[in-house]
């Protein structure tokens, strides 16, 4: 289905083909970057390479902006003033922002091969993780592979037996139909009258009462399915399409130790040209150039000028600042939110979910106001502490409400929510972090959501005189690292034309 909808354009992979060509810039040239997100310095790398002038001013003590880890030892205050200091094992971590990457996003993966950015698998699906629902199954959550066997099972069937009694025969052809019940009876695992019941067939894929084994009393014994009226009314069938998006096919990727590893790699090229701890207050472009002004860490005021700007500041923070960008530039600008994703680091003396559970690495969904249980994708079997992502909202009236607590509270609630999936939670529990993007100081929220993007996004990517903008916000890939990437090139790319040719 993937490739027939790449096919007519529907469904299209990265744009990415490799960095652009930038020929001839003209000597002296300087461009100015705001922000050291991957979108600013993506374009100070390549910017440089091609010869012009670079400086980049970034609000924080470090590059990376949304690509970020919390590790051991970091300490992280969020608006308001609450300061939390991680206390992890060593070694262990957790990424609040970007935490994996798709196989298809090719920009980024590029860039991390080019920096020298290790990459190790990141679980996505895993079929013995859970499926949760508060009202299906008197509260207990469900294996994935149980629901999803038994949905496939049960639907096969339904088809089978309305094409088998030429229910269909006016939609498949006779060749056709013999071909489509076979494979439904394959795929759903189906008996030789097209039922979908209890058998070692139907055991192979959902999980048996009693295991293949060795020896005397080693044969296994078949689970009873889950009838198709339960399935359907749990509801629970809503997240098993989740895993085959484009955005979360395996193979799926993370950075060795933490998303910042790729921050880092990007620093170790273009650290020289950043100056951080610089907040910008004002941007001003005449006819000569443009001119930001910044505070230091010791709110002291100082300006920076260029030919030209990049940037990546985010809209939730760029329309707080001084500024005399267009007015049709200007309004996209001030009507952009973001959402306000929350996100919770929770580190267990031990590894339960693998001991107790056998669950290595994957996601478990549930509609409580967490979402989602990340497992770790490294370490297996490890002794010690280990850190998981202990939920992932993004839903407005429940990030909303996270974002009301403080951190500690918020902690509190994700091991309510959380042990009613897991009962080993507050026995095990060591420490936690947790993040609520509308509170960290230098994004106010997660990604951009557009008013009106059919309206507004052409005029938002345009160059304004001497500024143009880019970052996630700026593509069709919303709230993915690979989106900063492509607008970034995209962005200078444009900005190079316009100089060369005015």
């Amino acid at each position: 289905m993937l490739h027939a909808m790449t096919t007519m354009g529907h469904a299209q992979s990265s744009t990415y083909s490799g960095p652009p060509r930038l020929d001839g810039a003209p000597e002296g040239t300087k461009v100015l970057v705001l922000g050291a997100g991957l979108a600013g310095m993506t374009a100070a790398l390549e910017l440089r390479a091609a010869g012009y002038e670079v400086e980049v001013l970034e609000y924080r003590e470090k590059a990376g902006g949304r690509c970020w880890t919390l590790h051991s030892g970091d300490t992280y205050t969020e608006l308001g003033g609450d300061t939390q200091t991680v206390d992890f094992a060593e070694g262990n971590y957790i990424n609040p922002g970007p935490w994996r990457i798709p196989h298809y996003h090719h920009a980024i993966l590029d860039y991390c091969r080019r920096l020298g950015v290790q990459l190790e698998p990141f679980m996505q699906k895993n079929y013995n993780s859970y499926l949760h629902r508060q009202n299906a199954f008197n509260g207990k959550p469900q294996r994935f592979k149980e629901i999803a066997t038994d949905h496939r099972g049960h639907t096969s069937e339904l088809l089978a037996k309305a094409v088998d009694q030429g229910k269909l025969d006016d939609m498949v052809s006779a060749d056709d139909r013999e071909a489509l019940l076979e494979s439904l009876k394959e795929v759903g695992v189906l008996n030789d009258r097209y039922e979908y019941v209890e058998s070692l067939d139907a055991a192979y894929y959902r999980g048996y009462a009693k295991m293949p084994g060795g020896g005397a009393n080693a044969a296994p014994e078949p689970t009873a399915p889950i009838d198709l009226s339960t399935i359907l009314s749990s509801e629970l069938w809503t997240w098993l399409a989740t895993h085959e998006t484009v955005n979360h096919q395996l193979t799926m990727f993370q950075p060795v130790g933490g998303m910042d590893a790729i921050a880092r790699g990007f620093e170790r090229e273009v650290g020289d040209l950043i100056t951080y701890n610089a907040k910008v207050v004002s941007l001003e472009q005449d006819e000569q150039g443009v001119t930001a002004t910044w505070e230091d860490s010791a709110g002291e005021r100082k300006t920076s000028s260029a030919d030209y700007c990049v940037c990546t500041i985010p809209f939730s923070v760029l329309g707080q600042i001084d500024h005399n960008l267009s007015s049709e530039l200007t309004s996209v600008i001030d009507s952009m939110f973001y959402n306000g994703s929350v996100k919770w680091g929770l580190e267990f003396n031990r590894r339960f979910w693998e001991e107790d559970e056998h669950i290595y690495g994957g996601i478990s969904y549930t509609d409580l106001p967490i979402s989602q249980i990340s497992y770790p994708s490294t370490g297996y079997l490890q002794p010690g502490p280990a850190v998981l992502l202990g939920g992932y909202t993004w839903r407005g009236a429940e990030s909303f409400e996270f974002n009301a607590m403080p951190p500690q509270e918020r902690i509190e609630v994700a091991l309510d929510y959380g042990s009613r999936i897991h009962p080993q939670y507050r026995d095990e529990f060591k420490t936690g972090v947790s993040v609520s993007w509308h509170k960290v100081p230098w994004t106010l929220g997660c990604s951009g959501v557009w008013a009106d993007k059919e309206r507004d996004y052409a005029q938002a990517v345009q160059i304004d005189r001497r500024v143009v903008c880019a970052g996630e916000h700026l593509s069709y890939l919303p709230a993915w690292q690979e989106g900063a990437i492509l607008s970034s090139l995209d962005a200078i790319s444009r900005l190079h034309d316009k100089i060369l040719n005015g």
